[in-house]
């Protein structure tokens, strides 16, 4: 028999696992729902995404070219991003909007992801350079942009200004909030868009770090944000049941940038911004091996460190079915999180 106090526990969590649950389904229900219309419009109009023909230092990028033309020919359509943020935010505004809590992610996710269809957009339609979608220098200035955006509105009108270090508690850092925000936000939404590069793989990562990061907030008491991640869960889960190999469609920049830059918005509403590099571990790997591989061919004289960039295209070269990669990963994915629960839960986060 439960003791009394353990039930009590149990009565005060069910309406919020209640709450979690149902903004799972009901995001799930809803992006399934939606999928076969946005499907029909992006075959009809060829939405399709174009190939990327160079790498970030210019040259062209062979092995990747050479791994992924089978799969461009099939003429995959982009921006499916726009079918999971519109659920999110559906749900998120009929069941769960507060302004402390729901707001700005919200509001991140809506940005941004309009930030990420302009490059979509300019990838399908215009091309506007070999490596295709927005220049890098256009899209680096709308992410300081509308990071910005953000970080004043948590300085100045949420109050934020202290950062929770696991093991050590609780320090104000004043102004510097701001640029610490601005950063995290653009690292993640990078990190999210490096990371999406293989069927299945992004929208998996995601379904697990929000599902970490939603069962942080429920033991926090920060129920509206467990919530939240409750409806990026289903949203994710419904992108990735059509994503998986071989994908019907990619969720694009438009998905990427902004569930990147809402994972990262949500670390810092939790007071978790020092576990997020844990709990996000796969996409960290997958940021850095890009960051080392640029570093390396620009002081080395050209020599890679990997095949491929970011790492999962390494592990295809090598002679590893996609398949293997995104499912490992996935694997890796749960480790990560696990152990940035388990940090965050030793480490006075909760």
């Amino acid at each position: 028999m439960l003791g009394l106090q353990a039930m009590i526990q149990i009565s005060e969590l069910t309406p919020i696992v209640t709450d979690i649950t149902l903004a799972t389904v009901l995001s799930f229900g809803l992006a399934m729902a939606l999928t076969p219309f946005y499907t029909n419009l992006a075959y009809r109009y060829k939405w399709w995404k174009k190939q990327r023909k160079a790498a970030v230092t210019g040259e062209q990028a062979v092995v990747f070219q050479k791994l992924h033309a089978e799969k461009h020919k099939r003429h995959i359509p982009t921006m499916a991003g726009m079918v999971g943020i519109f659920s999110i935010a559906v749900v998120t505004l009929l069941l769960n909007l507060d302004r402390r809590e729901t707001w700005l992610p919200l509001a991140t996710l809506v940005a941004f992801g309009l930030l990420g269809l302009a490059d979509d957009i300019s990838n399908v339609f215009l091309l506007s350079d070999k490596r295709g979608g927005l220049k890098p220098r256009t899209q680096l200035l709308a992410l300081l942009g509308l990071s910005s955006v953000a970080a004043w509105w948590f300085y100045y009108k949420l109050g934020y200004s202290a950062v929770s270090i696991p093991w050590l508690g609780d320090f104000s850092i004043g102004w510097l909030y701001i640029p610490l925000f601005i950063l995290v936000v653009i690292s993640t939404s990078k990190a999210v868009s490096i990371t999406d590069g293989l069927d299945g793989l992004a929208g998996g990562l995601l379904a697990l770090a929000f599902g970490a990061f939603g069962l942080l907030a429920m033991l926090q008491g920060n129920y509206k944000i467990a919530v939240f991640c409750g409806s990026v869960v289903g949203a994710t889960l419904a992108y990735t049941w059509f994503n998986i190999h071989p994908a019907r469609f990619f969720m694009g920049q438009t998905g990427s940038t902004a569930l990147g830059a809402a994972l990262g918005v949500v670390a810092m509403l939790s007071h978790a911004v020092f576990v997020l590099p844990i709990i996000a571990g796969v996409f960290v790997l997958e940021a850095g091996s890009s960051v080392l591989q640029v570093g390396s061919k620009k002081i080395r004289g050209g020599k890679k460190i990997f095949r491929s960039a970011p790492v999962h295209h390494h592990f295809e070269a090598i002679g590893w079915p996609e398949t293997k990669v995104t499912m490992r990963f996935w694997i890796l994915g749960a480790i990560f999180a696990s152990i940035g629960l388990v940090v965050a839960l030793l480490g006075g986060q909760i």
